[in-house]
């Protein structure tokens, strides 16, 4: 299980990389949950970062807007980074997220066959009016994407587990799995927390409050320290 986190500016990557992050996601939490940064920002982080070390960048909560969302993909592709991840926040339904998702797709496998699309889902949907954690899957699968990932809209101090329970995950995981898509779970996901994702063969996991001093996502700011435990925690489960 790969361990991501997300830092929102240069310090923090240096933190991640320091503390054995095995992808660097950069994103602006005053965005949103899956808040875009800008493009010299990726970049920066994207130089910095050792070139054996995936840098992920979000591009937002994202609008029922294809063509808007196409544009931000490329511009965090040609800003170097090698995950592209989807916030499908305006989209609600499956279609509306399928037409979204096709577009990036298109967009970034044109130009970088190799990189990696990522259609993230929200489980507290329902509280924003977004597509059904439920269509993840089969959205990322019908695009042509390669993770289907959830996350958490509000960030309220709920985690993942506030609205799916473990064996909800392990169903989302495994749907995924037979469609040969890897799957990605974060949502303000604690130290406690990913065990369980572990055993259920999650192969990323989204952190951010937990690799924070203070674990606050907004008001603390990430720690070598702090990632480097969450590493040696995720490794010990290998063993």
């Amino acid at each position: 299980m790969l361990l991501l986190i997300s830092p929102i500016n240069h310090d923090e990557a240096i933190e991640s990389i320091e503390g054995g992050a095995d992808i660097v996601d950069v994103k602006n939490p005053k965005e949103g949950s899956l808040g875009a940064n800008f493009p010299w920002v990726i970049k920066d982080i994207r130089e910095l970062t050792p070139r054996d070390m995936l840098v992920s960048a979000t591009l937002g909560d994202v609008p029922y807007k294809p063509g808007t969302v196409s544009l931000a993909a490329m511009g965090a592709l040609v800003s170097g980074a090698d995950y592209i991840k989807v916030g499908l926040y305006g989209p609600s339904n499956y279609e509306e997220a399928l037409e979204v998702m096709e577009n990036v797709v298109k967009t970034v496998k044109d130009t970088d066959p190799n990189a990696i699309v990522v259609a993230s889902g929200y489980a507290d949907a329902h509280r924003v009016g977004a597509v059904s954690p439920w269509d993840i899957p089969k959205v990322a699968k019908d695009a042509g994407a390669d993770l289907a990932m959830l996350d958490t809209a509000v960030k309220d101090g709920h985690t993942l587990f506030d609205y799916l329970d473990i064996d909800d995950c392990k169903k989302f995981t495994e749907e995924a799995h037979s469609y040969g898509l890897k799957v990605a779970l974060a949502g303000s996901v604690k130290k406690d927390q990913l065990k369980p994702l572990y055993d259920i063969g999650c192969d990323v996991v989204g952190v951010r409050g937990a690799a924070c001093v203070g674990g606050d996502r907004n008001t603390g700011h990430i720690d070598r320290t702090a990632v480097a435990e969450l590493k040696e925690l995720v490794k010990s489960f290998e063993e």
